[in-house]
């Protein structure tokens, strides 16, 4: 049934504990294929600022710039790919890596769409109130958009430390 695997990490632990989850999908749901995905935002050249009639700004060079910072963002998110797959290792099952630019979560509902995921299995910060409203929740924004079935793993922290 679940197949084909995505697995969205940003970069810290706390979405890294899904990997248990994963772990025991592949192996009571004979998964084929994991495909572990991290999401780069796209460059913006907006922080430059607007030119002024006084200022030359050469946009070649600001493309150049951009591009460069992009590349070394994606490497960067390759290598943390990499390092995870390096953790994760089980005969007969494909894992595979994909860096990403643009919006997260359209980038990532998109992917699992035109890949034909089967499941996507991701950890949710928990946030709620202010901290939700000011930084959304990538989570629910996948789970609202996407057809692809959705496993949210709530990730430890600070809500369940005051409960214990």
């Amino acid at each position: 049934m679940y197949q084909k695997i995505m697995v969205p990490l940003d970069g810290s632990q706390l979405a890294e504990c899904v990997l248990p989850h994963v772990e025991a999908f592949v192996q009571g749901c004979q998964v084929h294929t994991v495909i572990f995905v991290r999401v780069v935002e796209a460059v913006s050249t907006l922080f430059l600022g607007a030119p002024t009639a006084t200022s030359k700004v050469d946009y070649g060079q600001v493309l150049e710039y951009t591009r460069r910072i992009e590349d070394e963002r994606k490497a960067s998110a390759a290598e943390y790919l990499q390092a995870v797959l390096g953790r994760l290792q089980r005969d007969g099952v494909k894992f595979q890596k994909e860096v990403l630019v643009g919006n997260v979560a359209d980038c990532l509902v998109d992917f699992a769409e035109t890949r034909d995921i089967d499941l996507i299995i991701m950890a949710t910060h928990g946030r709620s109130g202010v901290s939700r409203w000011v930084r959304g929740s990538v989570a629910d924004r996948i789970l609202r958009a996407s057809s692809v079935p959705v496993l949210m793993v709530r990730a430890p922290g600070p809500m369940s430390e005051r409960k214990g």
